[in-house]
């Protein structure tokens, strides 16, 4: 049975995954501060700023690892060189998270897998810096998964909403900014099918129509059954501006497609 380490794998997104992949290999995952996992035997804590992850890694001796790391960006840009560097080296490929943000300084057409990264904002650019690491190994090593904005009923995205809907806090929404988006079931199936096939390469996780942010939040509010939102809209430019990344090369099969009326669904009542 494959061995898979999931770094951050008390996260909101390491856990999802965790949940999805567990009956099927042979699983570890890292915790940071949830002490409820240092119960569980086949978890590590590790402290990105403080613990090298290779001492983790020599005792696992996993066949994939799945970075979900959350954290100081400097101490992430050096963990994953440290994994990059043991990956060289060892039967192990890694999978990292990356988000639409590589392509945030483009803003007037969706982006896809192969297309130039820039980045204004500094979160897109640590992750620039880390996928140009992995993109110097072979591509048989690494998964490479830009996401959109993750939603899911447990989300914090969603608790955030709800807790500002019902304190009378505004929530801040762009009218012009046109988004895709995801939810956490659908993306633990893509990335488990990414899995049981043994892909490799750079994929775009998104839902495959867009919408605009603010329309996407008073739709969430609406399925969610939210009264007395209040909104503060904000527009970083007087044209439509484009946060998105959309597949083209390494498309997923059909029935792993998402529109952002599935993800709308997923977000049921308790």
């Amino acid at each position: 049975m494959k061995k898979i380490l999931i770094l951050g794998g008390s996260g909101f997104i390491g856990n999802c995954l965790y949940k999805e992949l567990y009956p099927y290999f042979d699983l570890f995952g890292t915790y940071y501060s949830s002490m409820r996992f240092s119960k569980q035997q086949n978890f590590f804590h590790y402290n990105l700023e403080d613990d090298n992850i290779l001492s983790i890694i020599k005792e696992v001796k996993p066949q994939l690892i799945i970075s979900c790391l959350r954290g100081s960006f400097e101490a992430q840009v050096t963990c994953h060189q440290q994994l990059v560097d043991y990956i060289k080296n060892f039967n192990c490929r890694l999978m990292y998270f990356s988000s639409a943000n590589v392509f945030d300084a483009f803003e007037h057409y969706p982006s896809y897998e192969f297309d130039k990264t820039l980045s204004e904002s500094t979160y897109g650019r640590y992750q620039i810096k880390i996928e140009n690491s992995l993109l110097k190994l072979p591509p048989s090593k690494y998964v490479i998964g830009r996401l959109p904005m993750v939603f899911g009923t447990n989300a914090p995205r969603t608790k955030k909403i709800e807790a500002q809907v019902k304190s009378g806090i505004p929530i801040e929404v762009f009218p012009n900014t046109i988004i895709n988006v995801t939810s956490d079931r659908k993306l633990s199936q893509q990335i488990h099918f990414i899995i049981n096939q043994k892909l490799t390469g750079v994929y775009h996780l998104g839902s495959s129509d867009l919408i605009t942010h603010f329309d996407f939040i008073k739709r969430v509010i609406n399925r969610r059954k939210l009264d007395g939102a209040v909104y503060k809209q904000i527009y970083t430019t007087n044209q439509m501006r484009y946060l998105v990344a959309l597949p083209k090369n390494n498309k997923l099969p059909s029935h792993l497609h998402v529109s952002y009326e599935s993800i709308l669904e997923d977000l049921y009542l308790p």
